[in-house]
């Protein structure tokens, strides 16, 4: 599963100890966000939910400030 640079950086920013918690977070934030914004998050937990709880353990999350 590959994820963009911005999904990547919502993850940094959303970030607990686990998938399910990281993917919480996002959705809890889902109705402060911009329609933009609104629209990359949908996307990420939609790709968070996909995946296992192995790969996201074994994923590197990396903030890039751009």
């Amino acid at each position: 599963m590959y994820f963009t640079v911005e999904e990547e950086n919502l993850i940094c920013l959303y970030h607990k100890s686990d998938r399910r918690r990281t993917a919480e977070n996002l959705r809890a934030a889902l109705l402060d966000m911009e329609a933009a914004i609104r629209v990359l998050a949908c996307q990420t937990v939609d790709k968070l939910d996909a995946m296992s709880d192995a790969d996201f353990e074994a994923q590197q999350f990396h903030f890039t400030d751009e």
